[in-house]
């Protein structure tokens, strides 16, 4: 999923206001960089989602070759992703 860099940035200002709201939470940087780390840090994790959708694509291609004339892509794309995102520890 492409998500615009301003979104993002929005996104992490709320993340920092949030934490910075904790009282459990110290802060030793500037906003600035703190949200730039944020963004960096949605960042991967877009792309390791991006890659997960790679790997079930790939997954349902090779069961679609199986199961020739009755496989219906758009219900097996969700149960796939969600069942291997479990496996490798990736929160969806």
């Amino acid at each position: 999923m492409r998500v615009p860099k301003k979104q993002l940035q929005m996104l992490a200002k709320d993340v920092l206001k949030a934490i910075q709201a904790d009282p459990g939470f110290e802060v030793f940087d500037t906003d600035d960089v703190l949200i730039e780390e944020i963004v960096e840090c949605l960042n991967k994790n877009l792309h390791a989602e991006k890659l997960l959708d790679q790997e079930v694509e790939a997954m349902m291609d090779q069961l679609e070759k199986q199961n020739p004339g009755g496989f219906q892509r758009y219900k097996m794309f969700p149960l796939l992703k969600k069942r291997l995102a479990t496996q490798k520890g990736f929160v969806l």
